[in-house]
């Protein structure tokens, strides 16, 4: 995984400028993000992330969530991100953004303005081929079971899922 890349961060008047990912997360500043939602019906396509990440390593999050790079489109990376962690591409779907801060641990820190992409596909014509760099683990899970599961040990799931949970109870999106 390389923590050398160059995302987006947003300015005060709004405006991006280049910063390295790794120092984004260091310093807290707001930064671009995206974050996919990979449904079968009701129920979710979640992972759990590798255990080499270098924060919320072994902690279950939704399907996908990445950074774009410099210069390119969300809508881009968030395919991208799909094929190079799960190795399958679907038609997204792109929602709503919305804004969040997070500590995720050693010192680091989340504030992303996140793109919210989903899709709707039949599990059993997916060929998942996790990255193992990227993924320890994935399961399908209803919202039900999530919330469940989330309250029994919110620590065994990303911040940022949490968030994603409390603002959207039924993972619908607008």
């Amino acid at each position: 995984m390389n923590r050398h890349i160059i995302i987006p961060a947003i300015a005060g008047d709004g405006s991006l400028y280049p910063v390295e990912k790794l120092d984004a997360h260091v310093r807290g500043l707001l930064h671009l993000a995206i974050s996919v939602f990979v449904f079968d019906g009701d129920d979710l396509l979640i992972q759990r992330r590798a255990a080499t990440k270098y924060h919320c390593a072994g902690q279950w999050a939704n399907t996908c969530c990445s950074h774009p790079h410099w210069e390119e489109d969300v809508a881009v990376c968030a395919g991208r991100r799909l094929q190079e962690e799960l190795g399958f591409t679907v038609p997204l779907t792109r929602h709503e953004t919305v804004e969040y801060e997070a500590s995720v641990g050693e010192g680091l820190s989340e504030h992303e303005r996140v793109t919210l992409f989903s899709a709707q596909v039949d599990r059993r014509s997916l060929a998942l081929q996790p990255n193992p760099e990227e993924v320890d683990a994935i399961r399908w899970i209803s919202p039900a079971d999530l919330h469940r599961e989330v309250a029994s040990d919110p620590q065994a799931f990303t911040p940022w899922l949490r968030i994603y949970l409390e603002r959207f109870p039924d993972l619908k999106f607008a």
